[in-house]
């Protein structure tokens, strides 16, 4: 039996188009989640979800170091509202803050505590641990344990982080790191 050309062009788009949700539905699955997820009463879950993916994106970029994830989460055209000095604006500024953190914590991880999802904001209680197992500034890590808090508010626009503004306990990871002593 003979599949008309139309037929057969459908087939193989339903085929390539199944595959590509498939990927899309692992990945999803493969970003970190909120313990806790908290939204208003009358919040419709699907916009909760699509407005929280940005933001399980960046987790992910920041448990992992893949910067592929950071190129997903965020918008070309990104600003980080309490830049550190010298770092640049744009992906390119927690691309680098990344890069340099994990050369002191290659073991870097991320759990995410819990969410707040308003409108188009996503706020995030995240805490980090890992080990000072690399460098820092010159200073060689001796292995010991890191675990510290942040919190980020990143507003949403387009399906990307188009803001963030964040505060990390520096302090705590300042003394742990030993660069600060109690």
């Amino acid at each position: 039996m003979r599949v008309p050309k139309i037929g057969m062009m459908i087939g193989i788009f339903c085929m390539l188009t199944t595959t590509c949700l498939v990927v899309i539905a692992e990945n999803v699955d493969q970003l970190p989640e909120p313990k806790v997820t908290t939204a208003s009463a009358n919040s419709d879950p699907r916009v909760i979800e699509t407005t929280l993916l940005p933001a399980r994106r960046y987790y992910a970029f920041w448990n992992t170091g893949d910067e592929n994830y950071a190129r997903q989460a965020l918008s070309p055209d990104f600003v980080d509202l309490d830049l550190p000095d010298g770092r640049p604006q744009e992906p390119t500024g927690p691309l680098l803050a990344s890069q340099y953190f994990r050369a002191a914590a290659p073991d870097l991880s991320l759990s995410v505590e819990r969410a707040w999802v308003i409108d188009n904001q996503v706020i995030s209680h995240l805490h980090f641990s890992g080990h000072f197992s690399g460098s820092l500034g010159g200073r060689k890590g001796d292995g010991r344990a890191i675990n510290f808090d942040a919190v980020d508010i990143y507003t949403i626009k387009n399906d990307r982080i188009a803001t963030n503004w964040h505060l990390e306990d520096n302090l705590t990871l300042m003394k742990q790191l030993g660069v600060i002593t109690p």
